[in-house]
């Protein structure tokens, strides 16, 4: 592709403005890569649409430029890490983005101007950066996954793939591209609509002090942190009793509660609210047998209204049951299904969870098949049935209350209780970060001095303009 250098960028007429579903319309792509000998590295400038760009300067740009509008978000749309996991951004930044691009191209102030989304040198950030203009191309554009990563991918950039939130070394690689493919996915069938999407109610009740918890299909999913049987704050995270979730599950036609770690709070709780309620546990960072794979698929395909699962913090095990059934019924890889699970709810998925779904792709996949082609032919069958194609591996049957009690006897859920898990920790580093108070900027604090001490003076005028001389008066009644 052509070069061009950043002043021929400047220089270069805006194009006319083409809008496609309230947004511009991407345009062939093509890449500038802006050399300028003073440079230590190379800066690059990706055109993305007609006026929208996506740039890696190494410096912040000078502004009031006549005809090109910079901004960057990267120390707005922050991720909150565990460990040494950093993105990718979740739904609620992609969305505050979208909008905040959506403002700038159609400002009349902008109208004539290009808009250059910049990011620096920083890998993490550049990577959270390219996320986040891709997924604006994917879902107000109609670009194809394929075409934003090619696009980005301009020249001879790089940006690392996204790691788990374990401790440790990284064995599982999450790239942009099943990111972007996620998105894609979700908006193929109908999880991701921005129209209905509630910012506000999402960023509130990802909160720990507001219940931890998480869509991830609507209406059909719902990921939680594992309730408490009485509300308590425990090594700084608040747990929650079973009724705090209650008004909020019967506003959504919550119907069934799983619960995948030790039992931390009496099922009969849920039960007499009228919830269903089922155990399938297994130990915190594991994966989970074939047994408790298929019940959890059955549970989930008879249930008649909405899922909420849980284990201890609400993102190992339970990322990875809802994954299985994410893969069966949509046909989405287990990346893609990784990737939008942590999307939803930051964090999910550990360890060797990533490589299990991996593994368990084609079978499930396969199982899918079966299932939607039984479903077309209209044949009454039992959908336990389709499951595993066996006569019957119903809940109660009594292989299977052999097989999971032999599951369960290998790991106690009191070997839970009497050690801190991986879910307590990252719970815990959760909830301390949360509860971080954002530090004052230096700009902010110098304001606020400013206003003090005209308050100051204000309140030092009333005082001697007024109350002083009454004051003297008064005395000088007094001393006649």
């Amino acid at each position: 592709m052509k070069r061009k250098s950043l002043a021929d960028v400047r220089r270069r007429a805006t194009p006319a403005l083409k809008r496609t579903r309230g947004a511009v319309s991407l345009t062939a792509g093509s890449e500038m890569e802006l050399q300028q000998p003073s440079l230590v590295a190379p800066e690059t400038c990706l055109r993305i649409a007609d006026r929208l760009y996506f740039a890696i300067l190494c410096q912040k740009p000078k502004s009031g430029a006549a005809n090109t509008h910079y901004f960057c978000i990267d120390d707005e749309f922050v991720y909150e890490n565990f460990y040494a996991d950093f993105g990718p951004l979740n739904l609620a930044m992609v969305y505050r983005y979208c909008c905040k691009l959506n403002k700038k191209l159609k400002s009349f102030s902008l109208i004539r101007k290009r808009i250059i989304h910049y990011t620096g040198f920083d890998q993490k950030k550049r990577a959270n950066a390219a996320f986040l203009i891709g997924s604006y191309a994917i879902i107000y554009l109609r670009e194809s996954p394929e075409d934003v990563y090619r696009r980005i991918l301009s020249g001879s950039v790089s940006y690392p793939p996204f790691r788990d939130a374990s401790f440790g070394i990284c064995s599982f690689h999450l790239t942009l591209l099943d990111c972007f493919h996620a998105i894609n996915k979700a908006l193929q069938y109908g999880f991701l609509d921005f129209s209905t999407f509630d910012v506000n109610e999402y960023e509130h009740y990802e909160r720990a002090e507001n219940g931890d918890f998480n869509w991830i299909i609507p209406n059909k999913f719902i990921a939680f942190s594992g309730p408490h049987s009485r509300s308590k704050i425990e090594n700084g995270y608040p747990h929650h009793a079973p009724e705090a979730y209650f008004p909020y599950f019967r506003k959504h036609k919550v119907t069934t509660i799983v619960r995948l770690n030790k039992k931390m709070y009496d099922a009969k709780r849920f039960t007499d609210a009228g919830f269903k309620h089922f155990d399938l546990f297994f130990a915190d960072g594991s994966t989970p047998s074939d047994t408790i794979v298929k019940t959890f698929l059955n549970i989930c395909e008879n249930a008649e209204g909405v899922v909420a699962v849980h284990c201890k913090a609400g993102l190992g095990r339970t990322g990875t049951l809802i994954a299985c059934y994410i893969m069966k019924h949509y046909r989405m890889t287990a990346a893609e299904t990784i990737a939008w699970i942590r999307i939803n709810r930051p964090g999910s998925v550990i360890g060797p969870q990533q490589h299990f779904l991996m593994a368990k792709q084609a079978e499930l996949w396969t199982e899918g098949d079966i299932f939607r082609a039984k479903l077309k032919g209209n044949r009454k069958i039992a959908v336990t049935r389709i499951l595993s194609g066996v006569d019957d591996i119903s809940i109660n049957d009594m292989r299977n209350r052999r097989t999971i009690q032999k599951d369960i006897e290998l790991y106690s859920d009191e070997d839970e209780t009497n050690c801190v898990t991986q879910g307590d920790k990252l719970r815990a580093l959760k909830s301390r970060r949360q509860s971080k108070a954002p530090t004052a900027s230096p700009l902010t604090w110098l304001l606020a001095m400013l206003v003090s001490t005209l308050c100051s003076i204000v309140i030092w005028w009333i005082i001697c303009g007024s109350l002083l001389p009454s004051l003297l008066f008064c005395l000088d009644g007094l001393r006649k």
